[in-house]
């Protein structure tokens, strides 16, 4: 049996004429009897008894009425759910965010989704990369949105450039070092508790680079979390200077050190390769492109 032939199953119980289901149906009449008889024929009992000009449902048509409206409505039902997946109107995204990302994304996309995306559901997961790769691949998570130079190459991940940020120390508006005449250099800053996320190798290599060995994050970091948002705070009530990217702390200047820093976290999308990506994955990109810039 086919949705199709319940629907002439329906449509003929609805109007007991074969003339009006047939023409509800966009069918000739012995079209429409053909499929009537094939479905009886596989049920094994008429579902319908001729009377004159009229058609009324057996007993055992009765019985199966109801069954066929709910499957029939069902199957609409999925089709227009599967239409809302296909147009990121509906459905669950999982993400994986990295503290960078973390920090510039995580509001405005809950917005986004909260005000123009009712049939949406979103669900961010927040840790280290090792964690968040492994419930990548477990499909616990659908992508990830993180630090592209911390991600080792994998055959059996994607990484999509999405974005690049701005590095930068950063402190309270009327911290000591924001009074002097002239750029701090590195040690000057180092007198005071850094703070930071964890960072790339190829940031730490930078740091030793520019300002020498006692720059590396092991050595100089004192303050460290997964997240952005309490360093921030620290620093906005402490002599604290965090670094991190410039968007994730606009409530904090930022210090021109001798030299400086110029580094960027370049951002990417990984997904599993090989793997059909979810439906709401444009949304997000959409989102990223729109957020992970200066």
């Amino acid at each position: 049996m086919t949705l199709v032939q319940l629907r002439h199953f329906l449509a003929l119980a609805d109007t007991r004429s074969f003339r009006r289901a047939a023409e509800a149906s966009f069918l000739t009449q012995p079209a429409l009897s053909r499929s009537i008889k094939a479905l009886e024929d596989e049920l094994g009992q008429p579902l319908f008894d001729r009377v004159g000009w009229t058609t009324e449902l057996t007993p055992f048509g009765r019985e199966l009425l109801g069954r066929a409206r709910r499957l029939v409505d069902e199957a609409d039902s999925m089709k227009e759910a599967a239409q809302r997946l296909g147009q990121g109107l509906a459905g669950t995204l999982r993400v994986g965010l990295g503290s960078g990302p973390g920090a510039v994304l995580t509001v405005p996309v809950l917005a986004h989704v909260a005000t123009r995306l009712p049939g949406v559901r979103i669900e961010f997961a927040r840790g280290g990369i090792t964690l968040l790769k492994h419930a990548l691949r477990e499909r616990r998570l659908d992508a990830l949105v993180i630090d592209a130079r911390s991600l080792d190459p994998a055959p059996d991940l994607n990484v999509e450039p999405v974005g690049e940020l701005r590095g930068a120390f950063l402190c309270r508006p009327d911290h000591p070092l924001v009074r002097r005449r002239r750029p701090p250099t590195f040690d000057e800053v180092a007198r005071y508790p850094i703070a930071s996320s964890p960072l790339s190798a190829e940031i730490a290599r930078l740091l030793v680079e520019r300002y020498g060995p006692q720059a590396h994050p092991d050595e100089c970091v004192r303050l460290r979390s997964d997240e952005i948002a309490p360093l921030v705070q620290v620093a906005l009530h402490t002599d604290a200077v965090l670094l991190a990217i410039r968007r994730a702390a606009p409530e904090l200047v930022e210090l021109e050190l001798a030299p400086r820093l110029d580094a960027n976290a370049r951002f990417g999308l990984v997904t599993l390769a090989g793997r059909a990506e979810a439906h709401l994955l444009p949304m997000l990109r959409a989102m990223v492109a729109t957020h992970l810039r200066d």
